[in-house]
């Protein structure tokens, strides 16, 4: 029980922590460093029991012994935005300029615990959600555009081992969302409005079911699916001027995920995970244009020795905003706010506030077991630069885009009693 009064302790801590990321929309491909060096994977077969608590949670039944991690991710965006749109029509050359906010910390903390030999219960605390970025003292063009969401759950789970190769898992998601939305901003000649009532917070809460299935220790399957979780923020936008600032509804989505793993001796391991990810019907981002996403997480484990494990993998994910021509003279109302925005109106905030477009992501990692009761393991992650670009559809010459490109390092240090 103390071990535990400890851990909550701490989640309230990292509660006051902002993060701000973006790899798979705006979710991260992984949070332990377990995971974040094979690519995310975790549905599919177990990588790591704090993973488990995050990824799938029925693997829990695999860890017989307590669990305490702790650790985190140095997050380190370069992200760029350009525009030509000024009040008074399109100006050349577009503002260019690199965005300030380009290192951010993301904290994770987790135990695992089995009760007896057929019931488990896990508990973590994990930053997975967020983007932000900072053109402040930057080319007017930009707008002053200074952006931050963040977004933590909090995550207590029970596994059933049913038999030897069957496990159910059920848990509850306690989420805490902060966003804030800084800036006077004018995405074409004729709408500008204020997005700055000052950062907001919610509390929400979803759910999470999940299946694990695992033969002889040498082929595995997982399969998991989570909740939306609705969110209100309060008083972060003024769309007509007039100094009273309207709400945003922003659901994180619901997930559905598949994986598979193979472990064809004790030195090798490797897994493949299929998610989607439901933004199109997710309040908020379906406002905001927000394409469904499928990814693919690939990775795998080599232990050269006992003590020492040797992890690589890939990720990939479309991003879920498009560029191209739009209308920029449409009435593509937003439920929460008082003046409608416009199609290119929504893609100048969505490519300069909040630029969650990468797509393809390699990883590395490590791990190493000092002793029997005490282990180390890190992670490096690196996402390609991506560009979306959009334009008005009525040959205006206005134009916005966006680029994006990470990298992460990650750390857990990790007890086993």
């Amino acid at each position: 029980m103390r071990k535990v009064s400890l851990l909550v302790v701490s989640i309230f801590i990292l509660l006051m922590v902002k993060v701000s990321l973006a790899t798979n929309g705006d979710n991260l491909i992984g949070v332990t460093p377990i995971s974040r060096g094979m690519g995310g994977i975790g549905v599919g077969m177990p990588v790591g029991p704090i993973d488990s608590v995050f990824r799938n949670p029925a693997w829990l039944s695999y860890y017989p012994n307590f669990h305490f991690s702790f650790g985190g991710i140095l997050f380190m965006p370069h992200v760029k935005g350009k525009t030509n749109v000024t009040p008074t029509g399109p100006s050349n050359p577009p503002a260019s300029e690199t965005s300030d906010a380009d290192i951010f910390i993301v904290p994770e903390i987790g135990l695992v615990n089995p009760i007896n030999s057929k019931l488990f219960f896990g508990l973590g605390a994990y930053g997975v959600s967020g983007m932000g970025v900072d053109y402040r003292d930057k080319d007017p063009r930009l707008a002053d555009m200074h952006t931050n969401f963040s977004f933590m759950r909090f995550i207590p789970a029970i596994t059933y081992k049913i038999n030897d190769n069957f496990s159910v898992s059920g848990a509850i998601h306690v989420a805490y969302g902060s966003l804030d939305m800084g800036a006077t901003m004018c995405s074409d000649p004729s709408n500008c409005w204020n997005a700055g009532g000052g950062a907001s917070q919610d509390f929400g809460i979803g759910a999470q079911i999940s299946l694990a299935y695992n033969f002889k220790d040498c082929l595995f399957v997982g399969l998991t699916y989570q909740t939306p979780v609705k969110m209100i923020y309060k008083n972060v936008f003024d769309t007509n001027g007039d100094r009273n600032y309207e709400d945003l509804k922003l659901t994180q989505p619901q997930e559905i995920a598949l994986g598979i793993g193979i472990k064809p001796n004790e030195k090798l391991k490797l897994g493949l995970d299929l998610r989607w990810i439901n933004w199109e019907d997710a309040e908020g981002y379906e406002d905001f244009q927000w394409k469904d996403q499928w990814v693919i997480a690939i990775g795998g484990e080599y232990k050269p020795i006992p003590k020492l494990a040797l992890r690589a993998g890939y990720n990939y994910g479309k991003t879920p905003i498009r560029g191209g021509a739009k209308n920029i003279a449409n009435s593509n109302n937003i439920p929460d706010f008082e003046v409608p925005f416009s199609d290119f109106n929504i893609a100048w905030f969505n490519l300069l506030g909040f630029p969650a477009i990468t797509e393809h992501h390699v990883t590395l990692g490590l791990g190493y077991e000092f002793t029997k009761n005490f282990s180390i393991d890190m992670a490096y992650k690196y996402a390609f630069n991506k560009k979306v670009k959009a334009t008005d559809n009525m040959e205006n010459g206005f134009m916005v885009e966006g680029q994006n490109e990470q990298n992460a390092i990650s750390i857990g240090l990790n007890w086993k009693f």
